[in-house]
């Protein structure tokens, strides 16, 4: 198939496609007498791998990582496991930032509620590193 084929195919873009091929994610296929790249079946699985794991938000080279260790069918899988605990806890530590990120901001959208003036704005007060705002 070509790279179309296989974007189509998998929802890649042909140019994430090319750098995956270049950084070694995906094997290059081989060429067509046209210099065609022409991929198969093990590059719309391999690629469908690499898609769900980003979309997972593993990092290249974890998703590196964990293509190496299930090109060795034989291996225990536990170094799979630590990677997605890896990931797990990454995920946990995102969330309670995003946590604390919406309490803040509810704290401050129920600080003013329109009632004041903007010299008096108790949220542009909040955001600003010294309590005022500088015109400019």
């Amino acid at each position: 198939m070509t790279i179309g084929a296989l974007g189509k195919a998998t929802g890649t873009k042909a140019e994430t496609i090319r750098f995956y091929e270049k950084i070694g994610i995906l094997p290059s296929p081989p060429r067509t007498s046209g210099n065609y790249r022409a991929y198969g079946q093990e590059h719309v699985r391999r690629l469908g791998f690499v898609r769900r794991a980003r979309d997972l938000g593993f990092p290249l080279e974890t998703v590196r990582a964990m293509l190496a260790l299930a090109d060795q069918p034989d291996r225990p899988c536990g170094e799979v496991d630590a990677l997605v605990v890896g990931q797990l806890h990454e995920v946990e530590r995102k969330i309670a930032d995003l946590q604390r990120l919406r309490d803040e901001l509810d704290r401050l959208a129920h600080q003013c509620r329109g009632r004041f003036r903007m010299a008096d704005c108790r949220i542009i007060e909040a955001l600003s590193p010294h309590g005022e705002v500088q015109g400019g």
